[in-house]
């Protein structure tokens, strides 16, 4: 199955933000994703399960890396640890920073308009937890 069959998967928003998680994966720093699970339910996405590839998208929205999930729990926020916090690959020191930053996206302007309210965030909260592996990086394009 070539990358143009798989599943589209978009870090963040498009921007700095996305473009550093995209380098990231590719300079294999970050081998985790954390989603919240109330954006699933209300995009009535199924969770990721292990064994499934997608295409990570760049900001320009092209194909940059294809990822396989190794591994896929939902669990409380509370449940997040500091290896996974680390394997998420943007410098967090301790699941306490990690957790930080992740309430700070997930009540972002841009996740509030899509749920059409701002989430309750807490020790609670289901988070879906990937770690995954690279399959391959895509040929750069002519930009």
């Amino acid at each position: 199955m070539g990358h143009d069959d798989l599943p589209m998967l978009e870090l963040a928003f498009p921007g700095p933000e996305r473009d550093r998680g995209v380098a990231a994966i590719l300079n294999g720093e970050k081998t985790a994703l954390t989603g919240l699970m109330e954006i699933y339910e209300h995009a009535g996405e199924a969770v990721p399960r292990t064994g499934q590839r997608f295409s990570v998208l760049d900001s320009e929205g092209r194909p940059a890396v294809t990822i396989e999930v190794v591994d896929v729990q939902v669990v409380p926020m509370k449940e997040i640890d500091d290896d996974f916090a680390h394997a998420e690959g943007r410098g967090y020191r301790d699941a306490k920073e990690w957790r930080a930053a992740h309430e700070e996206f997930f009540r972002s302007a841009g996740v509030s308009e899509f749920l059409g309210h701002t989430p309750v965030i807490d020790d609670d909260t289901l988070v879906v937890a990937e770690r995954f592996r690279v399959v391959e990086a895509d040929a750069p394009r002519d930009r």
